[in-house]
């Protein structure tokens, strides 16, 4: 029997890494085949590990000691934080694991602290710091949008920009929406609320009205940025697997000096006409390796929201794959008739026809 003892900080940080009924320590033991119970002595907590392997052993041991240092920086560790470093450590990545810091992007207005949670999250953070144009690619509740968002009102705090512009095409997502009414703005807000719902996490109703006012900050589809020359601002494309190529390259180039502009999509959710090629998809076919232009790729891995979103993702991709996979039979099969057909004498055509 191979063992392992963690010296814990406090009885608090002890509590967090167990989780309410043991949830999080039951999905440690499972994962890695070994048990974890709590030793107390005069010099403190601490948390025994054993198991048959070793090696089973060492990465559970590995996963507590990220865990006791994420239970200081949070108030509850949950099951996404805890599947993540068990996914991490288990596929060999523990040292980008223990890179992912405790940068605080920015606070919103009730004192939580934002922070990238997975390592393609702190990647995509760290591209949007060094790059001037960023595209931000992957599956949903990755965080891209929200992180951008974050980002841009950071700039605009520590006077880096003057404004902040978020943009996105007014494309339904599978659904005939009709006359909306009211004037443009009611028209547009469907399109744009979960731009809002970010602002106001992070401004507030009241200050993101007055920056709205003020014309600090500027929501409006994409049309509207056609003829436009943005300085000084931070640019968010959001949506973008619903612009058309010409459209991205419409907004691509409404670049102005001391400016960034992020592009966010996801490839797999295109609302587009059957046929339309996606400007996100040839943007970022067109636009790799070109310098002070980042490209990331978020994976399921990156999902911050409920664990199912994750698994949903997965099957969906699953399901994709099969998919490809019969039609290209399909094709090759048909292919192959046509072939056989074409190798038949000639007499023999006649004779059947």
């Amino acid at each position: 029997m191979n063992r392992k003892i963690i010296k814990i900080e406090s009885t608090d940080a002890t509590a967090k890494i167990f989780g309410s009924y043991d949830s999080n320590a039951n999905m440690i033991e499972e994962h890695f085949g070994v048990t974890m119970r709590t030793r107390s002595s005069a010099s403190g907590d601490s948390i025994v590990i054993e198991g048959e392997e070793e090696t089973a052993v060492s990465a559970a041991a590995q996963c507590v000691s990220y865990l006791q240092d994420l239970s200081g920086k949070t108030d509850v560790l949950n099951e996404q934080s805890v599947q993540y470093a068990i996914d991490m450590i288990a596929s060999g990545q523990s040292g980008e694991l223990a890179a992912l810091g405790d940068e605080c992007i920015c606070v919103t207005t009730k004192g939580k602290p934002i922070k990238a949670k997975t390592v393609g999250q702190k990647q995509y953070v760290d591209l949007i710091r060094r790059n001037t144009i960023i595209l931000g690619v992957g599956p949903a509740g990755t965080g891209k949008t929200f992180l951008a968002v974050a980002m841009a009102v950071r700039a605009l705090r520590e006077k880096q920009v003057s404004r902040i512009i978020l943009t996105r095409p007014a494309i339904e997502a599978g659904e005939k929406l009709g006359f909306l009414p009211g004037d443009l703005q009611s028209k547009i807000d469907p399109y744009l609320r979960p731009l809002y719902d970010a602002l106001f996490e992070m401004m507030g109703a009241e200050n993101y009205q007055k920056a709205v006012e003020k014309g600090t900050i500027e929501i409006a589809p994409l049309a509207y940025m056609r003829g436009r020359t943005l300085d000084d601002s931070f640019i968010i494309l959001d949506e973008a697997q619903n612009a058309t190529p010409e459209q991205m390259k419409m907004f691509l180039t409404r670049l102005g000096f001391n400016s960034k502009a992020v592009v966010t999509g996801d490839l797999t959710q295109t609302d587009l006409p059957k046929g339309q090629k996606s400007g996100l998809f040839t943007a970022v076919k067109i636009l790799s390796g070109i310098e002070d232009i980042g490209i990331h790729s978020f994976t399921e891995r990156d999902v911050v929201r409920h664990r199912l979103v994750q698994k949903i993702i997965q099957a969906y991709e699953k399901y994709d794959r099969e998919q490809l996979r019969r039609e290209r039979e399909a094709t090759e099969k048909r292919a192959a008739l046509r072939a056989q057909r074409d190798r038949r004498p000639k007499g023999d055509a006649d004779q059947n026809g």
